[in-house]
């Protein structure tokens, strides 16, 4: 115990907080000193017992792993998001963007819920952003309403980061909401540490592609057109059971409208104009992710011959999770020591394009049940986020 002296009272600097007072200050022995433990009179916590602060853990890690859902208004409009966990000091926020058709919770939710991922989930704090519209309850928008671009959808997420204080984060976005997180490393490269993009198409559709669109548009119902966005056409002759269940999604969402408007600004897309010998280029480092026979396989294989082939990655993983876990640890942010060995090929080099479920059955596009269980799928199949 460490004593210290202040007049006649010797005292201890350390818990139990003891004092030694002595009567004698100029002859006392230690014979003569008489102990007396003081306990303080006001707890940490006033009117607060044991229990109540363990209640008080409780209820407050309860709401952190439900999430936290906030709205913030923009020039071009309100936008919903969800964050779930706390910011760790010196890294980085995950923040993801959903697809066409999808929003966090069917595009996201089974990935994050994995055991795999929990791995990832303990360091970073994460925020799922929604597409206006796009969340859960929406209304409608009104007749003529003027749904956002692919680029004012990019623009909005500095709001976003300016309401949580968080200053970097990586990206993980699928389909359109790849897009528009390329944008917005684009326009705001020292704000994004990273970027894992799956199934990103950087470029505009031309003129023939626009013709052919507007010609599908003539025989396809809107849920039909977006579910050849989102699956392969085997996938969908098969008529799978997750197809099915996606479809049923789609067909019967209340927000229909909302979700075509989205599909509209995906389709009005500009080119990314991304060129690895010029100035326009991602400055961070890339992982391109892409199915088998997924319907935009072409698209990411261009976008990445335009990339940066030393900061860029264009894996073909047999476990996601695994990858993205490596992912971050090239980026300084995972233990090496919490992951197994992976095979991976860099731009230079091409191998399976095989992305699987752990147990090595491979898996369908982006969508996921809502519930987050991983349905079976036939070999063949194409997925955006499995793992």
């Amino acid at each position: 115990m460490s004593k210290g002296k202040l007049g006649k009272v010797l005292y201890s600097l350390s818990p139990p907080y003891v004092f030694f007072i002595s009567p004698i200050p100029s002859q006392a022995t230690m014979s003569e000193l008489q102990e007396v433990s003081i306990t303080e009179e006001k707890p940490l916590l006033p009117g607060k017992t044991l229990e109540d602060v363990k209640e008080a853990e409780l209820a407050a890690q309860t709401l952190l792993d439900a999430g936290q859902t906030h709205s913030v208004e923009t020039p071009f409009g309100s936008i919903t998001f969800t964050v779930f966990g706390i910011p760790k000091p010196k890294r980085p926020a995950i923040l993801t963007y959903h697809d066409v058709g999808l929003n966090y919770k069917t595009c996201f939710k089974p990935l994050f819920d994995t055991e795999d991922m929990q791995e990832i989930i303990k360091n970073f704090v994460r925020v799922h952003v929604e597409a206006p519209g796009m969340e859960e309850g929406a209304p409608v928008f009104p007749l003529g309403y003027q749904y956002p671009s692919l680029d004012q959808l990019a623009d909005m997420i500095p709001f976003i980061l300016q309401f949580l204080n968080f200053s970097t984060i990586v990206g993980f976005g699928v389909g359109a909401g790849a897009y528009v997180l390329s944008r917005y490393a684009l326009s705001h490269p020292d704000q994004v540490e990273g970027l894992v993009l799956v199934n990103l198409d950087s470029s505009a559709k031309g003129w023939m592609d626009w013709a052919a669109h507007k010609l599908t548009g003539l025989t396809s119902s809107v849920s039909d057109m977006i579910l050849e966005h989102l699956f392969s056409q085997e996938e969908l002759s098969g008529s799978s059971e997750l197809v099915q269940q996606y479809r049923n999604i789609i067909v019967h969402a209340p927000n229909l409208e909302n979700i075509e408007l989205f599909w509209n600004s995906f389709n009005n897309r500009r080119d990314l104009h991304f060129d690895r010998r010029g100035d326009t280029n991602l400055r961070c480092p890339v992982m391109l992710v892409v199915g088998d026979q997924a319907p935009y396989e072409d698209a990411v294989v261009e976008c990445n011959s335009k990339l940066d082939p030393t900061t860029t990655s264009f894996l073909k993983p047999v476990k996601l999770t695994e990858a993205l876990k490596y992912f971050l640890q090239g980026m300084g942010y995972m233990a090496s020591s919490c992951m197994t060995r992976l095979s991976r090929s860099r731009t230079s080099s091409l191998t399976s394009n095989r992305l699987s479920r752990d147990d090595g059955r491979p898996r369908a596009s982006s969508r996921t049940s809502d519930s987050g269980s991983i349905p079976a799928e036939s070999p063949g199949q194409s997925m955006e986020v499995s793992c």
